[in-house]
């Protein structure tokens, strides 16, 4: 008997043993049917989800979400996928954050593109992992292409590299390890990866606006330099970094014995959404010998649009720099990435595994994009996701998405500044408002009502808004992210606002 007839007949007794429905839930080639009805399943969901959310959160309260949570015995499986997407309706669906609605003006979760969610079904079901060449043929070029692209986009050379990352803190985290590594390799000519850190690394000194992103505080304390090597710089009118305040920082850090080596600058604040001085600053970046990031997780959009990218210009001096398209890109969580300039500079992080990425293997022609990771191993091939975004829709579609969204930006802050109930601190680059309602209040009174407003919405689900504290004061935030809002969305909101104030006042 040849090879084919063999293996036929070994496929007709796979279909025909006895236990094989004990394996029905595993994803293989005789269990399409049972996968095309959990999918059917949970895309009913998903569409009962669009066409029944009216509000953007049911208000549910944490005591009572734990309690539908905490009864739930894990021991004892659930009969059919009817049952299981019930439960899953129950303590999730109904209770999920709506982020497509326009009443939902909070943080920086953006809706998301359809061609990106087609992708996710590809994705999730044969379950590509990115490490190396043999187990994501087509998908570490594609993740290749996509790095490609995206460095054209920050004005990069084609000497830059990258990778896609779970999210903006890990490509930070890069960042400041690269900047480490390298001032250690190229100023001290000390290998932190194999020595460990240096003597006098307690010394060194990273520089970050004091709007900039906490996870470069994180950052520093896994890094071993403590969050005592972030030093914060004063900020301009509108809570961007300002380069005289910088460039003294720097000279009073060396004043006192300490060692400067990084810059990062913020493309898109998350409290404001304003861009740094990004050319100014990284002038004083090359003056002083540092590493500069720009964490670009936010305004990483800006490259999309040709009216707004002037922006970002700058951007391409930059040694590093953090994409997070699962923000201003549409992409649903997780997709971002981290570029370098210089290649080469990836080297740092490589290390090799004889079972995985050899040392002796010719990464030209066999490729493993595990050489530019530094925490993920297994890693989801999320580049599909943009890929099939830019491949049907094109980067102009979502170029003219990020104008709408700054342009609303701009006629809600316009509305504002001429509404006698709010005080805006700032216009946005991008599209975070800070506000608040006052009223003609006592201003020692507009903490109290301003954080009354936004729990009384919250547990409403009508309005979902955010907040935050500039120089000890509560602000209310607004982050405009979806194109879909319109200014007459956002007048209702503030309708909404005025009459829960004046509320809390009749109360008082």
């Amino acid at each position: 008997m040849n090879n084919t007839l063999m293996n036929d007949e070994a496929q007709k007794k796979s279909v025909l043993t006895p236990d094989q429905d004990y394996y029905k839930d595993i994803f293989h080639q005789h269990a399409n049917d049972e996968y095309a009805e959990a999918i059917q399943l949970a895309k009913d969901r998903v569409s009962d989800f669009l066409k029944n959310n009216r509000k953007p959160f049911s208000g549910i309260r944490p005591d009572e979400m734990k309690a539908k949570v905490e009864i739930v015995d894990l021991d004892t499986p659930l009969p059919d996928y009817e049952s299981l997407l019930n439960e899953a309706d129950d303590l999730y669906v109904k209770h999920a954050t709506a982020y497509h609605l326009p009443e939902y003006i909070a943080h920086l979760n953006c809706p998301v593109v359809i061609p990106a969610l087609a992708a996710e079904v590809l994705i999730s079901a044969i379950n590509s992992s990115q490490d190396t060449y043999d187990q994501s043929a087509g998908g570490t070029f594609i993740e290749r292409k996509l790095i490609d692209w995206t460095s054209k986009q920050i004005g990069y050379s084609e000497n830059a590299d990258g990778i896609f990352t779970a999210g903006g803190s890990q490509s930070n985290l890069m960042g400041l390890l690269l900047a480490r590594d390298y001032f250690s390799l190229e100023y001290q000519k000390w290998n932190i990866k194999l020595d460990g850190l240096p003597p006098d690394a307690s010394k060194f000194r990273i520089f970050v606006s004091d709007k900039a992103h906490f996870s470069n505080h994180k950052n520093a304390w896994i890094l071993g330099l403590g969050e005592q090597s972030i030093v914060h710089v004063g900020v301009d009118s509108r809570y961007r970094m300002d380069p005289k305040q910088l460039e003294k920082a720097i000279t009073a850090e060396i004043e006192k014995g300490n060692i400067p080596i990084a810059i990062t600058a913020t493309a898109g604040t998350t409290d404001f959404g304003n861009v740094d001085p990004l050319t100014e600053i990284a002038h004083i970046a090359s003056r002083h010998n540092l590493w500069l990031h720009v964490d670009a997780a936010y305004g990483c959009g800006l490259l999309l649009s040709e009216k707004y990218r002037y922006l970002l210009n700058g951007i391409e001096l930059a040694d590093s720099v953090t994409i997070d398209y699962h923000k201003s890109f549409f992409q649903p969580i997780s997709s971002s990435a981290f570029i370098v300039k210089n290649k080469l500079h990836l080297n740092i992080i490589k290390h090799h595994a004889d079972y995985l990425n050899p040392k002796e293997q010719d990464y030209d022609a066999l490729p493993a994009q595990i050489n530019k990771s530094i925490i993920q191993s297994t890693r989801r091939f999320d580049a599909l996701k943009l890929w099939f975004t830019l491949r049907y829709m094109g980067k102009d579609k979502l170029g003219q998405y990020t104008d709408t969204i700054i342009e609303t930006a701009e006629q809600t802050a316009n509305y504002l500044e001429n509404d006698e109930n709010f005080e805006l601190l700032c216009h946005s680059d991008m599209g975070v408002l800070v506000f608040r309602y006052i009223n003609g209040l006592d201003p020692a009174n507009y903490c109290n009502i301003n954080q009354y407003i936004k729990e009384k919405l919250f547990f409403s689900g009508e309005v979902l808004v955010a907040s935050t504290k500039v120089n000890g004061n509560f602000y209310l935030k607004f982050t405009i992210f979806n194109p879909l809002t319109t200014l007459n969305d956002i007048k209702n909101i503030l309708n909404l606002i005025k009459k829960t104030g004046n509320e809390y006042q009749q109360l008082n």
